[in-house]
């Protein structure tokens, strides 16, 4: 874990340093956009904790499975998502190497995301940090394929924005050619772009409250329906389901945009489709909780609310600011130290950085 909390330091400083530093924004709605250099310095340290690693989660099958297989295309079009598959067999035309496909994948997965936060979150530095501490930074190294995926699609954000939906199409069809699941994400485009906390909002709540209280006949319905699919084994998982706490953490950014909403739209006038995103994640949370493999879905909008976290804090008088970002500081430390160490144990390794004994 040391390395872990050495690369929390070093992306908080930084991304601090590139706010600090920061001039009048030209692009994106964040009123100041920071420092392009320390900014990047940031992301480099995400890239290179993730890239080089050599454990977490499921990167040793990644690993194995890089090194043992073949790509050639007579068998790469017959696997389920080709695009990784593709990926797979050109890194390996340089180097036979496992690695190369975590430094790349990390590289491609963090850059996508530090930029769109870079653009679009009033405080840089608050949203690459709860990107770590939330979790979602060790599950990217986890779930690497899905999670590329859902960067991709989140490199989309501008084009959401702005109702290009020609352009969000065609990215979230290229994302679902390394992982089927971002195709979700097509039909939602038309209903996030919608006032956020309408009859809608809760009414989805409301269904998400049901399926848990009938989630035995809810799940039946559901396998039922992808039974002969690639994810019917699914239908075996027997991992329990989500922590309570993680839906309580998840859910109190978005308890205080709506309490704040009005005032948001005022200073982000597109933080609705954010709301829209976070809600349907915090709803995919909630049934998790009776079934863990419901939460690898929130992959694709749990980073929308790493942008809208980034705004909460201008939601409150300016006299308490500085003590809600300092709350928000240790609230996700502590959550990251209680996941992190206490319940997932988990171990850092790589053969490139190794910290002192």
């Amino acid at each position: 874990m040391t390395i872990l909390w050495l690369n929390l330091s070093v992306v908080f400083l930084f991304g601090l340093c590139a706010r600090y530093f920061s001039v009048p924004a030209s692009v994106g709605h964040s009123t100041f956009q920071p420092n392009k250099i320390l900014a990047a310095v940031a992301a480099i340290s995400l890239i290179l904790v993730s890239g080089l690693r050599n454990n977490i989660g499921d990167t040793f099958f990644y690993m194995h499975g890089y090194e043992v297989s073949n790509f050639e295309w007579n068998t790469i079009t017959e696997q389920k998502d080709m695009g990784f598959s593709i990926l797979q067999m050109l890194l390996k035309q340089i180097t036979e190497d496992p690695q190369i496909l975590l430094i790349t994948t990390a590289l491609v997965t963090n850059m996508l995301i530090a930029i769109v936060m870079y653009k679009y979150s009033r405080m840089f530095e608050l949203s690459m940090y709860v990107y770590i501490t939330s979790g979602a930074f060790v599950v990217s190294m986890n779930g690497l394929r899905q999670f590329l995926a859902a960067a991709i699609v989140f490199a989309a954000t501008k084009a959401l924005f702005e109702g290009k939906w020609k352009v969000y199409m065609a990215v979230v069809l290229f994302a679902a050619v390394f992982h089927q699941s971002a195709l979700v994400m097509l039909p939602l485009y038309f209903l996030v772009r919608r006032k956020a906390w309408t009859g809608t909002t809760f009414a989805l709540l409301f269904v998400a409250i049901l399926i848990v209280m009938g989630f035995n006949q809810f799940s039946n319905l559901l396998f039922t329906a992808i039974q002969g699919t690639q994810y019917a084994h699914y239908q075996n998982f027997e991992e329990g389901g989500a922590s309570v706490i993680r839906v309580f953490v998840f859910a109190i950014p978005l308890i205080i945009a709506f309490l704040g909403r009005e005032k948001l739209r005022v200073l982000f006038p597109k933080s609705d489709i954010l709301a829209n995103l976070s809600v349907i994640g915090i709803v995919l949370m909630i049934i998790s909780t009776q079934n863990w493999i419901f939460a690898r879905m929130t992959i694709y909008f749990n980073l929308y609310q790493l942008i809208l976290i980034g705004w909460i804090v201008k939601l409150f008088r300016e006299k308490d600011q500085k003590f809600i970002y300092f709350a928000i500081l240790i609230f996700y430390l502590l959550f990251f130290y209680f996941e992190s160490v206490i319940t997932l144990d988990i171990r850092y390794s790589s053969k490139y950085l190794v910290w002192p004994s």
